[in-house]
């Protein structure tokens, strides 16, 4: 009996460890309090940077003091990339000029340089583990 006990305790501890990172998520440099931020996760190049129906998980914060923030949890060890914008009008859509290039502010982990369209999951990528990852993105 006790060695059934130890073993579903010891699978426990294991499966708890397994989904344990954090991204604790920091975003700058908007330009109004007014409405939300937009947020994507991914843990896979497929559907990177704006795919919804992609993502790991999305999130929708609002803006306070022109910035925000959100701890994001439950994730397992790996690579990741977000994506986010400042939905303004609270349309829940990205507005693009007439070539497609962002109206609203928007950004990518690792703040990319932007020189011929987004940046790839690898530009974008970062390592999720047993401590906390601090990720700050600025909106351009």
């Amino acid at each position: 009996m006790s060695f059934i006990f130890t073993f579903l305790l010891n699978l426990l501890l294991v499966t708890g460890q397994v989904n344990s990172g954090e991204i604790h998520l920091t975003i700058e440099e908007t330009e109004w309090n007014e409405g939300n931020l937009q947020i994507l996760l991914f843990d896979q190049k497929d559907g990177f940077p704006e795919d919804p129906e992609k993502a790991l998980k999305q999130f929708i914060i609002p803006v306070k003091n022109k910035r925000g923030y959100i701890i994001i949890k439950d994730l397992k060890p790996g690579n990741y990339a977000i994506t986010v914008f400042h939905d303004e009008d609270l349309d829940g859509k990205i507005k693009k000029n007439g070539i497609g290039y962002p109206l609203d502010k928007f950004g990518f982990s690792n703040n990319p340089s932007l020189l011929f369209g987004a940046p790839s999951f690898e530009k974008s990528s970062f390592k999720v583990g047993e401590k906390p990852a601090k990720v700050l993105i600025k909106l351009r």
